[in-house]
């Protein structure tokens, strides 16, 4: 699954490149204003931080939320205090694509996750032209020369990278990486087996000063607890927030978790 949905983000990657040649994508990178600080909003602090995903799909759970306007979900977001924003930009499988990005930037001044199958620089440097601060690097993807290089220009871009990690030999490739962020996915990409447990067996491998984010299984406020008393310093949240019908009250709930 995981390899199907890489390749298809890099033929989707290809199909804008002959419209939006590289050229063109790396000066629009350049040309943005300076990143926001994702790091520093996504710092360990009492409360727990929260990652509010703007998702219609997934390929384990088919279509979650229509989402028309994702500037208008990604301002209830705001509202409702989410230290950073996550869009899926992902075309085939999550119903996702850029112009949610470029939308949800322009409504919010949050700092903004792309979400997607980042296996090349051109991709990298359009979630900058886009307005992305922080950028998803899933290690299971990518081999480490590949991870370093995109971790390396999503940094001389000042963006933050996330780096995503779903076994103990991964999330040490992250620490030697000197990724500020890692992530824990409960979701396995090969099988899409959730693993609640996961992140509290892997969280005692990331050394104090990296940010700690659980990702995935969060579908209330009991798995919020949980991963707050495992240790996470942030959770992502999507599937809970798109469906729940009142995502700002949502967010205020988790938020309050110690």
């Amino acid at each position: 699954m995981l390899g199907d949905l890489v390749a298809g983000a890099l033929a989707d990657a290809a199909r804008r490149r002959e419209h939006r040649p590289l050229a063109q994508v790396e000066a629009e990178a350049h040309a943005r204003s300076a990143a926001l600080d994702a790091r520093a909003a996504l710092a360990p602090a009492e409360t727990i931080k929260v990652i509010a995903e703007v998702k219609r799909a997934s390929p384990s759970r088919g279509p979650l939320a229509a989402i028309p306007d994702p500037a208008a979900l990604a301002s209830e977001y705001a509202a409702g205090g989410a230290s950073a924003i996550s869009v899926l930009t992902e075309e085939r499988r999550f119903g996702g694509s850029l112009d949610d990005l470029i939308a949800v930037r322009a409504a919010v001044d949050t700092p903004l996750l792309r979400k997607d199958f980042i296996a090349e620089p051109y991709q990298v440097l359009e979630a900058r032209a886009a307005g992305a601060d922080l950028v998803l690097l899933i290690v299971a993807a990518l081999d480490d020369a590949t991870l370093a290089s995109l971790h390396a220009l999503a940094l001389e871009l000042g963006m933050t990278p996330l780096v995503e990690t779903h076994d103990a030999d991964e999330v040490r490739r992250a620490v030697d990486l000197g990724a500020a962020l890692i992530g824990v996915n409960a979701r396995d990409l090969s099988t899409f087996a959730l693993d609640r447990d996961l992140f509290g067996r892997l969280a005692p491998l990331i050394p104090d000063g990296t940010v700690r984010i659980a990702e995935s299984a969060v579908l209330g406020l009991d798995d919020v607890v949980h991963y707050r008393r495992s240790g996470a310093d942030a959770v992502l949240v999507g599937e809970a927030l798109v469906t729940g019908g009142d995502p700002r009250a949502a967010l205020a709930r988790f938020r309050e978790i110690s």
